[in-house]
């Protein structure tokens, strides 16, 4: 979303390659129960908002990676081994991040973390993890400079070598809106909002460069306070200069609000943002005023894929309290390329530590057909899919527009 891979629509998943089995019968211990004789355990770790206004997120991100858990100690794919989930709450707020990140960096017995959804609070989560090898895979962060540097437009380099992303980042997402509004939508004229974070200020970012680039105009560009609740004053700024169209960089709590706001004061254009609005509580908050109001998300619609229809079927079954949301796929995935990375670490380790530094390499060599697509990662730790859709909101919920890969031009 925020850093939140991607897929190829159509593509299979291969069940072998995951080692996996069908779900099988619920249990009560954490990430499920194991067959044969497993005589160690290996936790992976979750870091992610599982409480406040971004929870419906965050909980789709831990059942996901619950549920490839039970599945592979159900399928006893790391013999020897059980492996147990580790979720931390991290409240979307990088410090409490940090400290959910201490809290498992210390514990001898963490080999991986599934998380954050938040590229800020993955600002505070990489340096602490790093120093003990302890791999972290997100499914949600977009911002480039976690994987290739606060320079990653012009000299790109890997500040972390234990992290990596199973979705696209907002170098391809902004860009990939910009092209829809201008291209296809015909809007030349826009006005961008942001809310201060590193996310939505990121996606903003490159979401300019690349409309200007295109002959598009940026009409007014203005900013808000990611705890805001009224918005009269930035409408009040952006209205008379008269865009098309309203870019917001952030997330829902706020962006649902804005749209409402915008509208009742007579801007009645459509609002787009991405990943980060991309959720059923953008419309509900927004309300009457939603429908026509854009995003853009990584991947493909996962329900709409073949290659995720076991998995639905799985997360179902299991009868989770929340949906899997816009990254339980991602996240599903992430879980699937740790474990797939553990077969190799821990197959003749005696302990979690020891196994560490063996599961980033690993990790780095990763390839598999997953739910979400092709898995695998560059030098970087990026994804090597680019694949993003954009989704229109349309009798009360998002719709499809179109799925493609992002080219560079």
């Amino acid at each position: 979303m925020h850093q939140r891979s991607v897929v190829r629509v159509g593509a299979s998943l291969i069940v072998a390659s995951l080692a996996l089995t069908a779900c099988g019968s619920r249990s009560d211990d954490n990430g499920g129960g194991g067959s044969g004789e497993a005589t160690k355990t290996a936790k992976i770790g979750v870091i992610a908002p599982l409480s406040g206004d971004l929870s419906a997120l965050g909980l789709g991100i831990q059942h996901s990676v619950e549920l490839a858990v039970k599945q592979a100690n159900d399928s006893n794919a790391i013999p020897g081994w059980k492996l147990e989930v580790a979720a931390k709450d991290d409240e979307a707020k990088p410090d409490v991040g940090k400290n959910a990140a201490t809290a498992l960096s210390s514990d001898k017995d963490v080999i991986g973390v599934v998380g954050t959804l938040n590229t800020s609070v993955s600002q505070q989560v990489q340096p602490v993890l790093a120093p003990k090898n302890i791999v972290q895979v997100s499914p949600a962060n977009t911002g480039p400079g976690l994987t290739q540097g606060a320079n990653w437009q012009k000299d790109p380099k890997r500040p972390y070598p234990t992290y990596f992303r199973t979705c696209t980042t907002d170098a391809v997402q902004g860009p990939f809106a910009a092209r829809y509004l201008y291209e296809t939508a015909k809007i030349t004229k826009v006005a961008t909002i942001h809310d201060k974070k590193a996310y939505g200020q990121g996606l903003v970012g490159t979401f300019t460069e690349e409309f200007k680039k295109l002959g598009g105009q940026v009409v007014a560009a203005e900013t808000i306070n990611p705890d805001d609740a009224n918005f009269q004053a930035v409408v009040s700024a952006v209205k008379p200069s008269a865009p098309q169209a309203v870019y917001y960089g952030g997330e829902y709590p706020q962006a649902g609000p804005l749209s409402q706001q915008m509208k009742a004061a007579g801007l009645n254009v459509p609002l787009m943002g991405g990943d980060g609005i991309f959720d059923p509580k953008y419309v509900q908050l927004a309300g009457k005023t939603a429908p026509g109001d854009l995003a853009t998300s990584v991947g493909a619609p996962v329900d709409s894929l073949a290659s995720a229809k076991k998995f639905v079927e799985d997360y179902n079954a299991e009868k989770f309290a929340e949906p899997y949301a816009a990254y339980g796929g991602y996240s599903y995935d992430a879980a699937n390329a740790i474990i797939n990375a553990l077969k190799t670490s821990l197959k003749d380790a005696n302990d979690v530590e020891s196994a560490r530094a063996a599961t980033v390499e690993a990790l780095g060599k990763v390839s598999f057909d997953g739910v979400t697509g092709k898995v695998a990662f560059d030098q970087y730790g990026d994804t090597t899919s680019k694949v993003l859709t954009v989704y229109k909101v349309d009798a009360g919920k998002w719709a499809t527009v179109e799925t493609k890969d992002f080219e560079t031009k």
